[in-house]
């Protein structure tokens, strides 16, 4: 008889989303595109390639976790639909 080791597999706990994943999403980046323009104003930097750097990162984040959010919410929408007994659509 050989006892294998059993292999742990861990992961974080899947969280549910949050109500308005987008506009947070959104709100997240663009204070993060802020304090990319902050940090060149404060140390002296050229404030114009600050600015262009923190719309060019914000708009490709944004763009991003938008379809991450949108592939996570169909992905649940059809684990939920998969759950659901066919007994259970068929009611009114």
């Amino acid at each position: 008889m050989t006892d294998r080791p059993r292999r742990l597999k861990w992961a974080p706990p899947e969280t549910p989303p949050p109500k308005r994943p987008y506009r947070d999403t959104a709100v997240f980046y663009a204070v993060l595109s802020l304090v990319i323009v902050a940090v060149a104003w404060v140390t002296g930097g050229a404030i114009m390639r600050a600015i262009a750097i923190a719309v060019g990162f914000f708009l490709i984040a944004t763009a991003w976790s938008f379809w991450q959010w949108r592939e996570r919410l169909r992905r649940s929408a059809a684990e939920d639909a998969a759950r659901r007994s066919p007994s259970e659509e068929a009611r009114p």
